[in-house]
């Protein structure tokens, strides 16, 4: 068996959403295409990247998803099948951030991942649920349309294994440990932070996460429009185990690529043995979903 390689190129789409979903879509594949024509192994792209963002839109942006892992079946949704095509054209594993979906009567934020064959490897609908209110600045509340999800996203590619989160998952650190106890060493997470909260938090979250797990933590977020009804921060960025920012975006389109050195890993859980002096004895983090 031929050893595994131990560094790729990451592309982060920081794709400009607009509200036609057959553009968005297209679009997307083009960024897609672009990426890997410049080397990209791993492709992610944004939170929402075929919808506005807003709780007034997921509805009629919705699609279905399918049920099962493998090639996607005639009844999959237009989303998914040209994510599918893209990455199978393209070779490339390709995290394709997410969309509303509609299931069995409720509504979803969710992600699908897909392998070079175009095979879907997994589907991961956002965990925790953007509920905030700061007066004067931000009052969103996603439960007003969407239903959390009750599973955890890992699959393995051919370098590493990878962990998907979805925005507002990253403040849960909770999640983050559980990707790290199951081998991850990259963990990414679509995410369309505010301009109120990413200036403050966005970098900082993917900081902290990518220090405190000693892995590579890449957040990708819709480029910024002031004309839409919701402002995303932009700033997509990738960290390395250091808790180092790799590569960073303005809030323009375009597409950040990072290099994933998978020795840094090694060397910095080697240097600060962190997972080796938890203290298991008083305290714990147990991972309920099984799988």
């Amino acid at each position: 068996m031929a050893a595994q390689a131990s560094s790729f190129r990451l592309a982060l789409v920081q794709l400009a959403v607009g509200s036609n979903k057959a553009t968005n879509l297209s679009r997307a594949a083009e960024k897609v295409r672009e990426a890997a024509q410049n080397g990209s192994k791993i492709v992610a792209l944004p939170e929402c990247f075929n919808s506005p963002y807003g709780t007034q839109y997921f509805k009629d942006y919705a699609e279905e998803v399918p049920a099962e892992t493998g090639q996607p079946g005639p009844g999959a949704g237009e989303s998914c099948k040209a994510l599918s095509q893209v990455a199978r054209e393209c070779g490339v594993f390709l995290v394709g951030g997410s969309i509303p979906e509609v299931r069995k009567g409720k509504y979803y934020n969710t992600s699908m991942s897909f392998g070079p064959d175009g095979a879907l490897l997994g589907v991961f609908r956002k965990v925790h649920l953007f509920d905030i209110d700061i007066p004067g600045k931000q009052k969103f509340k996603e439960s007003d349309i969407l239903s959390p999800g009750d599973k955890l996203l890992s699959f393995d590619t051919d370098w590493c294994k990878v962990g998907i989160g979805i925005c507002y998952d990253l403040r849960f650190y909770e999640l983050a440990s559980i990707y790290g106890l199951r081998g991850c060493k990259l963990l990414l997470y679509p995410g369309a932070f505010n301009t109120t909260t990413g200036p403050l938090h966005f970098e900082l979250l993917i900081r902290g996460l990518a220090a405190n797990n000693q892995l590579f933590v890449a957040g990708v977020s819709p480029a910024q429009d002031l004309t839409a009804s919701y402002h995303a921060w932009g700033h997509s960025m990738l960290c390395n185990p250091w808790g180092k920012v790799v590569v960073s975006a303005d809030e323009k389109e375009g597409i950040v690529y990072g290099e994933v050195d998978l020795s840094e890993v090694d060397r910095v859980r080697s240097q600060i043995p962190v997972t080796a002096q938890k203290r298991w004895d008083l305290y714990s983090i147990t991972d309920k979903t099984n799988i």
